[in-house]
């Protein structure tokens, strides 16, 4: 099983990683799309954002505060979807449509890394998810 495990924080991860290192490589691009949403401190925002990934990603791939990794995720995810893809606001069919699968997308992923990091906070131990921030002698979540 602890193949399937590492195997799945490889996948699971690597999304993220890659995500965020595009959030770098494509600056401008994802700066002039966050202003298109008018997120306010369109750069900043892509900056952190892309931080939260890179990290999320990493944390999660390497099994190092893999807990804190998935709650980066999470969060991402869940603002992700409602500041970008606030579906409800399109007049548009088809973009009512794009972004209403996009957010469901970024609901879903949200769901699984919660259920995840939930498994990690109280299973990690057991099925070796490597270092996390909630065992015995360091916990924020227990």
């Amino acid at each position: 099983m602890d193949v399937i495990i590492l195997i799945g924080r490889i996948l699971f991860g690597g999304f993220f990683l890659m995500s965020g290192i595009n959030h770098f490589a494509k600056l401008e691009a994802m700066t002039g799309y966050a202003k298109y949403k008018k997120l306010p401190a369109a750069k900043l925002g892509v900056l952190l954002s892309g931080l939260m990934l890179v990290l999320g990603g990493i944390y999660i791939i390497l099994g190092f505060y893999t807990d804190l990794g998935l709650l980066l995720i999470a969060i991402f995810l869940v603002l992700a979807a409602v500041i970008f893809h606030n579906f409800w606001t399109e007049t548009d069919a088809t973009a009512k449509q794009n972004e209403m699968l996009a957010f469901m997308k970024d609901i879903a992923l949200a769901g699984g890394a919660l259920i995840l990091f939930a498994l990690v906070v109280k299973h990690g131990a057991e099925l070796d998810f490597g270092w996390v921030i909630s065992d015995e002698n360091f916990s924020l979540w227990k």
